[in-house]
């Protein structure tokens, strides 16, 4: 995913970003609400924004509520130090959709960050039943995959792994997305399991083509460049 994290206490926002980097999001930071506000509408789309309640500026509840006011729908999650139902409503009222209260646990908040973005896709329009990259064409309903005219024996798990990647030809997608999409029960599963379905794929859909489609994103995941041969 890609996340905008606004947090005025810069030791914190650091370790957010270093947090989620190390599973594979990409972190832009803002420190102040005005700064935040204008990375949101400008820097975006966003996967998330995390905004602090109490900025400099612009409160996380004011750049919320000008978000929805702009029409943006990005998954919002509101970190605060107050703690009270009626700033938890303020907060929803404004349009964020989830809240998590300081201290709070980095591995909460991760998981919050994942349901927002499993939340906001099933919201969205169903993802086409037939993905195309070049040649190569993989048929969700029908499990087959073929690159030309010639058929493709893969797995189930790699053809999941092969559709997050055809859902967005020629973008980064993290290893934990592909966890989370993929298996049933991510939690707890090192994302380094997805290099050993890469892999594999890379050996049926590349190697006998004599094509490197499947490219490594260093310190994030992989993308797809269909036309590379």
């Amino acid at each position: 995913m890609r996340i905008l994290v606004v947090e005025d206490e810069r030791g914190l926002a650091e370790a957010l970003r270093r947090g989620l980097g190390a599973e594979g999001h990409w972190v832009d930071l803002a420190h102040d609400g005005q700064q935040g506000l204008a990375m949101a509408r400008t820097a975006g789309p966003y996967d998330a924004v995390v905004l602090d309640v109490m900025l400099p500026g612009l409160t996380g509840y004011e750049i919320c509520a000008r978000l929805r006011a702009d029409g943006d729908p990005v998954p919002v999650l509101l970190l605060t130090a107050l703690d009270g139902e009626y700033d938890e409503a303020e907060g929803l009222d404004a349009g964020a959709d989830d809240y998590l209260t300081k201290p709070f646990s980095f591995v909460v908040l991760a998981a919050r960050l994942r349901a927002l973005r499993r939340r906001a896709a099933a919201g969205g329009p169903a993802p086409a039943a037939v993905l195309q990259a070049g040649d190569l064409v993989l048929d969700k309903a029908a499990r087959r995959c073929r690159r030309g005219d010639r058929e493709i024996e893969l797995t189930a798990r790699e053809l999941g792994v092969l559709a997050c990647l055809m859902a967005a030809p020629g973008a980064a997608v993290a290893k934990r997305d592909i966890l989370d999409e993929v298996w049933d029960s991510p939690a707890g599963i090192d994302p380094n399991i997805v290099e050993v379905y890469v892999s594999s794929l890379r050996k049926k859909v590349d190697a006998p083509f004599g094509r490197r489609s499947i490219r490594t994103v260093h310190g994030l995941g992989y993308r797809l460049a269909p036309d590379d041969a």
